[in-house]
């Protein structure tokens, strides 16, 4: 069984590095494999050109970006977590690239990632993180995956790099998230 994470944030070691990090250690030591791929630009959106439906190829028609090789590790997964800090009350242009260009491959290659166990995770430095927390689900359920939840929204309150480290509640959250994550896993799998 495997998770693979996916850190939107431009800052590779930043607050959603940190708040990943902590779930994906939580899986893994629940028996997870897991993966942390970090979002590299420039990436391109989707641009509707319809490629994925008529190839039906499990890739977008775009080459050229990493987008191909993390749908790839998205369809190989069982579980997906996508992370993204939160910049003026919405995702970064990597995230929402990644969700586009992957969420459209899904649909138009009979819903990939259907059943498959997905968890939005946001790194905030004061609000907007809902508006962030939403969209990311919104890939989730559209693509009739199973989302995962823990004690609280998946979300750590952080303005300077790994400021996350020092919010208690938001690194507990995205324990609670593993373990939630991991028991869904086994289950789905059993």
């Amino acid at each position: 069984m495997k998770v693979v994470a996916f850190n939107g944030s431009p800052h590779k070691d930043g607050n959603t590095a940190v708040l990943l990090g902590a779930v994906l250690h939580e899986l893994e030591s629940r028996g997870i494999e897991t993966e942390l791929i970090h979002l590299k630009g420039p990436l391109s959106g989707c641009r509707a050109c319809f490629s994925c439906y008529e190839k039906k190829s499990g890739r977008c028609a775009q080459e050229g970006d990493m987008i191909n090789l993390c749908i790839e590790k998205m369809a190989e997964a069982d579980g997906i977590i996508i992370g993204s800090p939160t910049y003026f009350a919405d995702l970064t242009p990597e995230t929402k690239a990644l969700i586009d260009r992957a969420g459209f491959v899904a649909k138009a290659n009979g819903d990939m990632f259907r059943r498959k166990v997905g968890a939005a995770v946001v790194a905030v430095r004061r609000a907007g993180a809902i508006h962030v927390f939403d969209s990311i689900n919104h890939l989730f359920f559209i693509s009739q995956m199973i989302v995962a939840g823990s004690s609280y929204w998946n979300i750590g309150l952080g303005r300077e790099e790994k400021d996350v480290e020092n919010d208690e509640e938001g690194l507990a959250t995205m324990r609670k998230l593993g373990e939630n994550m991991a028991w869904l896993i086994n289950r789905i799998k059993d």
